[in-house]
């Protein structure tokens, strides 16, 4: 039996909390089949350039495995239902994945409408 390839992504979302931001995210992000999984990775510390001075803050981050082709449409998703006025979406291919874990990525991301 031949495994299919699977074009798949790691994608990072920092999120201000855990409750209110990132679950909301992720709950909607698989309820739109736009994600197989999301992992919360609780208190991390970020600091970042921010309207010329170094900001410090402590974030959670959303850690979402996806089907390279639903990228744009997580991003979106992302933009308009988070809070931040800029979210960071991050995707990072995934390169030398088990084939049985891509393909069940794939079974569970929807396939977008060509």
């Amino acid at each position: 039996m031949s495994t299919p390839t699977v074009s798949a992504s790691v994608v990072y979302v920092t999120c201000p909390d855990d409750s209110t931001t990132a679950k909301k995210l992720a709950r909607g992000l698989l309820e739109n089949k736009l994600i197989a999984c999301a992992n919360i990775v609780p208190k991390i510390t970020s600091m970042y350039w921010w309207q010329d001075a170094i900001e410090e803050d402590t974030e959670v981050l959303l850690m979402m495995k996806t089907l390279d082709a639903r990228v744009p449409q997580l991003t979106e998703y992302v933009r308009e239902h988070h809070p931040y006025e800029v979210p960071e979406v991050i995707a990072v291919k995934i390169h030398d994945g088990s084939p049985a874990y891509l393909n069940w990525i794939h079974d569970n991301v929807k396939q977008s409408a060509a």
